[in-house]
């Protein structure tokens, strides 16, 4: 289905270039002063569950993102962008505090149920919150006199400590323990069971409403609102959607529209591409707002996804895999930054960054000092946002000792160098390694031809790994092969909620 569609993507690439030189041209915007780049506002939008290849700006001829496009436009995209966790919960805290989710120990999404007794491996431990001792982005921002609000997604905990306003926002609207609404419509509540334990629970994202609302247009009203509510005060919007997270609904009306589409052209589902429609135009609202407001020659807005797209919604070919995996489409997403007087409009980078490169590069366009420390694993991107830039040459790394029920998912740590990535998988026990340059899907597994490039990048992945202290997977005593199988070995939550 998507391969019919991908042997067209060359040319519509060439219509989209088109498009997008005609808007960088047109949309230029003056360099700001030395004075409104040290005070610029902050938009971070991050989508969950994104794909790499769901807007057309990356290459779709099926997701219809035209303001997504416009700021990529105006902005800098990057090809090789990378969440720091193939699931939601670990690439927000890694968004929020500039450390890998091993360092953190917070590498799976939350709660995440029990890992069950008789599983191969024991499971790492984690922590199921964001720790109070991290000083966040809003935290450090808000100390420089930022006004701060989370508007969507939390899912880093719940009270007592772990709630956006315990970790530096001023306002938090629709955040708490829940990934994901019980429903995209008013009343947003919905009723889950939790598998071997008998128990139900109520998921309630916003107590108030009215009658036929759309969860991502109401948090838009009032993201809305708050940027008029800011005045003169600089501020960060931090606006995590809830959507394109399951359950999979959107309005009618277009969802109707694309299923108008041959189905050999689809490539995802009608109602999930929908979802994504809906994001754009929530984009093209804050856009709107801040022309209105006349902040956007001194505001940044970042546009990302927290992990790769949920499998039974949308094709990540040519990406392998899907959310939960660490194949390329499990982990690889959208990145736009367009940061007004420094990203060059139009420029589209493939160097290789991750989650927790966005707080240095915030504190640096709010105009504060870095704070190292802090975002030991992160760097600042500004370098990159010019054709010619150059960061540090380094390695990025990914650490996930647990089972889930998502395809291609196996507990594993990863480390991409260069052109090369190698995953060491726990179980099964196995070490693939590929060259994404000539091999994008990751089908060939260099591993045998490439002996000593194997041991390097072990090497170099183990020293990290001691490095952060990473949790490792551990053999079981009780291990029972009649009672599980990998991939389904933790007695965990519906997929609808992580």
């Amino acid at each position: 289905m998507f391969s019919h569609m991908f042997s067209h993507m060359i040319s519509h690439m060439m219509s989209r270039l088109l498009t997008l030189q005609f808007y960088a041209l047109f949309f230029l915007l003056p360099p700001a002063s030395a004075d409104e780049v040290s005070a610029l506002n902050l938009v971070i939008i991050l989508v969950d569950d994104l794909g790499w290849m769901d807007l057309s700006c990356q290459g779709s001829t099926y997701y219809r993102t035209p303001h997504i496009d416009r700021l990529a436009a105006e902005g800098v995209r990057f090809t090789d962008a990378y969440a720091a966790c193939a699931v939601c919960s670990p690439t927000r805290a890694a968004i929020l505090t500039g450390k890998y989710p091993a360092r953190l120990m917070l590498t799976d999404w939350l709660p995440s149920g029990r890992w069950n007794p008789a599983a191969r491996l024991r499971e790492g431990r984690f922590l199921r919150g964001l720790p109070v001792e991290e000083f966040t982005l809003a935290e450090a921002l808000r100390e420089a006199g930022y006004r701060t609000a989370s508007i969507g997604k939390w899912h880093l905990g719940s009270e007592p400590f772990s709630l956006p306003e315990h970790h530096g926002f001023d306002l938090n609207i629709g955040g708490n323990a829940h990934g994901a609404p019980g429903n995209y419509f008013f009343p947003y509540n919905g009723n889950w069971l939790i598998p071997a334990t008998g128990l139900r629970v109520q998921w309630n994202v916003l107590p108030d409403g009215r009658e036929g609302e759309y969860l991502t247009d109401r948090l838009t009203d009032d993201a809305v609102r708050f940027l008029h509510d800011c005045g003169e005060q600089p501020f960060l919007l931090y606006f995590p959607h809830y959507g394109v997270h399951t359950p999979l609904q959107a309005k009618a009306e277009m969802v109707a529209a694309y299923q108008e589409v041959p189905q050999d052209q689809q490539q995802g589902q009608p109602v999930y591409a929908a979802m994504v429609q809906s994001i754009d135009e929530s984009v093209g609202r804050i856009m709107t707002t801040l022309r209105q407001l006349n902040k956007h020659r001194n505001t940044l807005v970042i546009f990302t996804s927290d992990n790769g797209g949920f499998a039974r919604a949308t094709d990540n070919s040519p990406l392998r895999a899907n959310k939960g995996a660490y194949y390329e489409g499990g982990i690889r997403v959208p990145l736009i930054i367009r940061w007004p007087g420094v990203a060059q409009p139009g420029l589209v980078v493939h160097e290789p960054v991750i989650s927790t490169d966005l707080y240095p590069t915030c504190l640096a366009a709010a105009g504060l000092p870095a704070n190292p420390n802090q975002h030991e694993d992160g760097v600042n991107l500004q370098p990159l946002l010019q054709a010619g830039g150059r960061i540090a040459d380094r390695a990025l790394f990914w650490h996930y000792p647990h089972y889930n029920s998502h395809p291609s998912s196996v507990p594993a740590s990863v480390i991409r160098r260069g052109d090369w990535k190698l995953i060491e998988s726990f179980d099964p026990a196995g070490v693939e390694l590929y060259n994404l340059r000539g091999d994008l899907s990751e089908t060939s597994n260099l591993v045998a031809r490439e002996p000593a490039r194997r041991e390097t990048l072990l090497q170099e992945l183990n020293q990290w790994r001691q490095a952060v202290r990473a949790e490792m997977m551990q053999p079981n005593p009780d291990y029972d092969p009649t009672r599980v199988s990998a991939g389904q070995n933790r007695q965990q939550q519906p997929l609808n909620s992580r």
